[in-house]
């Protein structure tokens, strides 16, 4: 009920604002979300060939059981991120021509914020395998968990707060239109303490 109550007043806002449809509002999400896929797509194909790589190379037999153990995870986010971040194209090619372009919308966000999640965490666990292999244990624990902090806090934390306060706005300025709605009403409309049949009654006479 109150996403579908969202949804009405942000078609209502669309139109005010940029006299545009649903549908049209649907088709411009849709171009967006293809465009920043598209940017997720090239780097996360980058970065899964690139881990492709690794079994080949002369030192891989030199990792140790643990680290071993640690590129397979990355390993597994890398492709589940390249899966996801490739799926509302798949679905679009499904659904061609069957007027789902809301379905899509609906599905391909939720398919990018989770690429993007997997994504994030195969960084976090190459940036821990690194430090291990080159440095040691210790120092892959730490840059791991610095590697965390930083995309949690750039892809999380900051774009929740972001939002919150996008809210906390579009509330205060909805807050101050119905004020000012009620305020316009209220100067329209008579007085309480005028008597309204005041105007139809006969003068007094004070004469004798």
């Amino acid at each position: 009920m109150t996403e579908d109550a969202d949804e009405h007043a942000d078609d209502a806002w669309n139109y005010a604002a940029r006299k545009e449809t649903p549908t049209a509002r649907l088709d411009r999400n849709w171009t967006d979300l293809l465009q920043e896929v598209r940017v997720a797509q090239t780097g996360v194909q980058l970065f899964t060939g690139l881990l492709l790589t690794v079994p080949f190379q002369a030192r891989f037999t030199e990792l140790k059981p643990h680290q071993l153990t640690l590129y397979l995870i990355i390993f597994s986010l890398s492709v589940l991120a390249t899966g996801l971040l490739l799926s509302p194209v798949v679905l679009h090619r499904v659904l061609f021509r069957r007027h789902a372009r809301r379905k899509l919308v609906w599905f391909g966000q939720r398919c990018a914020l989770a690429g993007f999640a997997a994504l994030g965490l195969a960084v976090v666990g190459v940036c821990a395998l690194i430090f291990d292999v080159v440095v040691g244990g210790a120092a892959g624990i730490v840059a791991g968990v610095v590697a965390l902090v930083v995309f949690a806090g750039l892809w999380a934390v900051g774009p929740l707060l972001v939002r919150r306060q996008v809210l906390a706005d579009d509330g205060a300025e909805q807050d101050e239109a119905e004020d000012d709605g009620q305020s316009r009403t209220r100067r329209s409309r008579p007085q309480d303490d005028v008597d309204p049949t005041a105007a139809r009654r006969p003068p007094r006479r004070t004469g004798r």
